[in-house]
């Protein structure tokens, strides 16, 4: 039995191929050896996951329950029933922190209707990071998730949310899957105003991490940087 307080325990994963002694407190490891059930995204993302936390782990030992984009949420009810018994469950997505832009969220909602204890643990976010980094206003920012794929779409969006930025002085933030980092970057320049503030943060934490902040003008005078395959996080401000 754990000696662990039981709750929802959310565990936040390393951004790329960084350490995890980089970027995760020492805490998290005493929490996770005594966490025996996992709800994960890829339960083979997560046993790697784990085992570059602590190698003494015996992964044959834990039970792991996938939650994804696959899911059917409507049949999750039963879900957290080891944590109803008084034993405490983790929560791992692929990367970042859990249940934010992830689908671990709705496994967060069942324990709040529950009424069962919810823990974040310390860990890097994306997001947050990339807003801390950005020298875009942090009092007032929304994150919108993925934009449309089609090229209008996408462009009318981007215009909507520097619309806001403006009017509302709120930082938007959004993400894009990495194969289409280029395409978004052109949209953005051919979508905004040329005193817009542009972020781009890609690859945070990791070699790669590159994180610029310049007016949609400044950017169209210079190559567009090679974001192509980069976890990459997009912030306009005015």
């Amino acid at each position: 039995m754990s000696s662990i307080t039981p709750a929802l325990y959310l565990i936040p994963v390393p951004l790329g191929e960084t350490p995890v002694e980089n970027v995760l407190p020492s805490y998290n490891h005493e929490v996770i050896i005594g966490i025996k059930h996992f709800i994960v995204e890829n339960v083979r993302s997560a046993r790697r996951f784990l085992k570059s936390v602590d190698k003494t782990i015996d992964i044959d030992t834990l039970t792991f329950y996938e939650l994804n984009e696959h899911t059917d949420t409507t049949k999750i009810s039963h879900l957290l029933d080891p944590l109803g018994k008084g034993i405490p469950m983790g929560v791992i997505s692929e990367a970042g922190c859990p249940a934010v832009a992830d689908p671990g969220a709705d496994a967060v909602a069942l324990a709040q209707k529950k009424n069962l204890p919810v823990v974040p643990l310390v860990g890097p976010s994306s997001i947050i990071m990339a807003l801390m980094a950005s020298g875009c206003n942090g009092q007032n920012f929304a994150f919108n998730g993925y934009l449309p794929v089609k090229p209008a779409e996408r462009v009318s969006k981007i215009r909507q949310l520097e619309s806001r930025a403006y009017k509302e002085r709120q930082t938007q933030i959004f993400i894009e899957a990495p194969y289409r980092n280029t395409k978004m970057f052109e949209s953005i320049l051919s979508a905004c105003r040329a005193d817009t503030k542009l972020c781009v943060a890609a690859g945070i934490t990791t070699e790669n991490e590159f994180i610029r902040t310049k007016t949609v003008g400044q950017w169209k005078k210079e190559k567009i940087p090679d974001l192509q395959k980069i976890p990459a996080i997009f912030l306009i401000s005015m």
